[in-house]
């Protein structure tokens, strides 16, 4: 039988503990804790893939609550049920410049009874197999007559050049973000896009093997690639470039008008 997996964050470490030992005790859920920070956040949501991230706020600043932004990127990759445990003046602050669109909230001193009770309802459509309800999904606009904007996709190690390639195009593309190769491959099996931004240098598998893999498959062949490099690895790069052929590169990081001209001579 599968265990619902549940990833407990933020800053207010003893409600984050309290309700990590409580989760784990009285329901034996898998419990995963993670660090209230971007980059860890990025790095862990993708890989440990939870159904549920429980927030536990605690004398929040708009760039502490920023923080969590990044968890609309992973939530792309599969359904999430987001739960925010705040008292009255962390859940304004939360509101007021949080950039996700759908959460719960919950307030201190936290109720176990309410908690487990939506855990539960989460935990049965997860074992029905009814994932399609993300609590942390785009908006659709219904407006048919809107004007289309091409999709981005950017992958880099790196989750603050990833917020900042998407701070700086998000006026006139969708973005999506992704940390890894193997994620771009899970990314672009669901969803199409125009381009993709792609790091040079990344563990695992780098730049250059998600391009060779992407071009035998004819399925993306057709996406064009715009690479990420930083100054140090630029003479590496061209020579590199020289064999691989892509629609060019970036040494970054990057100014938005570098970034945007560069996509512009590409996409028009």
């Amino acid at each position: 039988m599968k265990k619902l997996k549940i990833l407990v964050t933020g800053k207010n470490k003893r409600i984050a503990g309290d309700i990590c030992n409580h989760l784990a005790e009285d329901k034996d859920y898998y419990v995963i804790k993670c660090p209230a920070k971007q980059d860890e956040l990025f790095e862990t949501v993708p890989n440990e893939r939870p159904r549920v991230i429980i927030i536990c706020l605690g004398d929040e600043t708009r760039d502490s609550v920023k923080t969590y932004d990044i968890l609309k990127e992973c939530a792309k990759l599969g359904a999430i049920t987001l739960i925010v445990v705040a008292n009255i003046e962390d859940k304004n602050v939360f509101i007021k410049y949080t950039g996700l669109e759908k959460m719960f909230f919950l307030s201190r001193p936290v109720s176990l009874y309410m908690l487990y009770d939506k855990l539960e309802e989460v935990e049965k459509k997860y074992l029905d197999g009814e994932d399609d309800d993300a609590l942390l999904s785009e908006y659709v606009n219904p407006n048919p007559d809107r004007i289309t904007r091409k999709h981005i996709l950017a992958v880099d190690d790196s989750s603050q050049q990833l917020m900042q390639i998407k701070e700086h195009l998000k006026e006139f593309y969708d973005v999506t973000l992704v940390g890894s190769g193997k994620d771009a491959f899970k990314l672009l099996a669901k969803k199409r896009v125009d381009l993709i931004l792609l790091d040079y240098m990344m563990p695992e598998m780098d730049g250059p093997e998600v391009f060779k893999k992407l071009k035998e498959d004819p399925l993306y062949a057709y996406i064009p690639v715009i690479f990420l490099t930083g100054v140090t690895e630029k003479d590496v790069v061209i020579k590199t470039l020289v064999d691989l052929k892509p629609q060019g590169y970036i040494v970054k990081p990057s100014k938005k008008s570098e970034l945007v001209a560069k996509i512009i001579d590409v996409l028009g």
